[in-house]
């Protein structure tokens, strides 16, 4: 099983970027998409009628345009939920949780520090009340993968220029820790468990400096999954190749 998670930085844009031949190239089974930048009635009817998948949305309810996340499946899931009980975080469209029976999957959009830092306490307490409800449900001897755009770099490997960064939201030290903290609790950047040492290996890049053309980029997508679901773990992977938006695809291979 393939599973991939994408922010397309705008899901209509996207769509004229390639996004339905990727998609037709790439064949993966669940695609997880952040930013998807529309509501309800902007969403592409095509998308929403998608052939050979089932298609489930949550845009944000406080701000038109703004933020959202989607999933496409080939696979229907048991239970679907967008909503992990706290106001501030459940109408910004950033959590899409699907029970799959063996496997619970959140595609999530994790939010961005902001300009001078503002936004980072609100950051930091979304971390927390959504891996507290991944803990709930890891009690219960359930098997969870949380992909999505994190906005944090982990370690200096993850980012081309950790040094000039460290005052910048997305490498602040107590962004950093949130991650230290699901390596100490038994979760798996699953990337980094094939591929360790891997240097220049990012997912987004400023496209006002044109960061792409030179790779002066960030790795902040991620797959992280609990410790139980390793063994069924085969491969992770970032699809650097792929244009479209200012993140590029990045993916895991499953057998649940």
């Amino acid at each position: 099983m393939k599973i991939v998670s994408w922010n397309i930085n705008g899901i209509r844009a996207v769509l004229k970027k390639g996004f339905l031949e990727w998609l037709e190239r790439d064949k993966p089974d669940i695609v997880c998409l952040q930013e998807i930048k529309a509501d309800f009635d902007t969403i592409p009817q095509q998308l929403l009628e998608m052939e050979g998948y089932h298609t489930f949305w949550h845009p944000c309810e406080r701000k038109k345009g703004y933020s959202g996340v989607g999933i496409l499946s080939r696979i229907q899931p048991d239970n679907v939920n967008t909503k992990i009980g706290v106001e501030e975080i459940d109408n910004e469209g950033r959590i899409l949780e699907l029970d799959y029976g063996a496997f619970i999957l959140y595609g999530v959009y994790f939010p961005n520090g902001s300009r001078g830092n503002m936004r980072v306490p609100y950051k930091l307490e979304f971390y927390d009340h959504l891996f507290e409800r991944c803990r709930k449900q890891r009690a219960a001897g359930k098997r969870i993968i949380v992909c999505g755009d994190y906005n944090t770099a982990h370690k200096p490997i993850d980012l081309a220029r950790p040094k000039e960064n460290e005052k910048t939201t997305g490498f602040l030290p107590e962004e950093r820790v949130k991650l230290d903290d699901l390596v100490a609790d038994g979760w798996l950047d699953t990337f980094r468990e094939f591929y360790p040492d891997a240097t220049d290996e990012y997912t987004y890049w400023d496209q006002i400096t044109r960061a792409r053309e030179r790779n002066v980029g960030w790795r902040i997508d991620y797959h992280w999954i609990t410790s139980n679901l390793r063994p069924s773990l085969k491969n992770a992977y970032i699809s650097q190749e792929v244009m479209g938006s200012d993140h590029c695809p990045v993916g895991i291979i499953v057998n649940p």
